[in-house]
């Protein structure tokens, strides 16, 4: 088994980093194998909803100039997915935020059923407001969401202070022993049996 890990803080060794390795680490303990993806410093475009990802059924998205797809392939081999984010102005990220909704949009098939999970670090607020936006498209997406002591929040400022927060990186642990076990439940008779699902029934409230 393999869990995808997407820093998506623009400082490579920051604290973000820090927390995802945390969770890394623990999972590798239970014999399960990670890969903690950077998003990097370079632009990442957000979705126009031009609709040519399912209009041309491509499974990647139309734009080609950016991280995204390369980390949609990513998705093939694994099994599990935890995102990470700092917090900014009470959000994640907007680089990470264009990448979940481009991804979840033009390859949503390569998550369906893959447990999930959100980690955000922050200064000092704004980190529950975060985590529930990044939780969200988790629940659109029929991923289980794997849970913790706490919510998936780690403090600390200047690089390297994340370490310092014990109960946050305690945190990361608990959450990674969490999705190592429901992996195993998952995938104990090395077939994952998910559940059938309805065919959608999309509708809105214009009359």
């Amino acid at each position: 088994m393999k869990v995808l890990l997407i820093n998506g803080s623009p400082r490579r060794a920051g604290n973000t980093f820090l927390a995802l390795s945390e969770a890394a680490k623990t999972l590798e303990s239970h014999g399960i194998e990670t890969e903690i993806v950077q998003i990097g410093v370079k632009p990442v475009r957000g979705c126009i909803a031009c609709g040519q990802c399912k209009v041309k059924d491509l499974g990647r998205c139309v734009f080609d100039d950016d991280i995204c797809n390369r980390i949609s392939e990513k998705l093939d081999d694994a099994d599990a997915l935890i995102i990470g984010s700092p917090v900014y102005y009470g959000q994640p990220n907007g680089s990470v935020l264009s990448l979940i909704q481009r991804m979840f949009f033009s390859a949503g098939e390569k998550v369906q059923n893959k447990p999930a999970a959100a980690v955000c670090v922050c200064r000092r607020g704004g980190a529950t407001a975060a985590f529930q936006t990044m939780n969200m498209p988790f629940q659109m997406m029929n991923m289980p969401v794997v849970t913790s002591q706490y919510w998936n929040i780690v403090y600390g400022r200047e690089e390297g202070q994340a370490a310092l927060d014990t109960e946050g990186m305690q945190t990361m642990r608990t959450m990674a022993n969490n999705m190592a076990w429901l992996l195993t439940k998952i995938h104990a008779d090395g077939n994952a049996d998910y559940p059938e699902r309805e065919p959608w029934q999309p509708m809105h409230f214009i009359r």
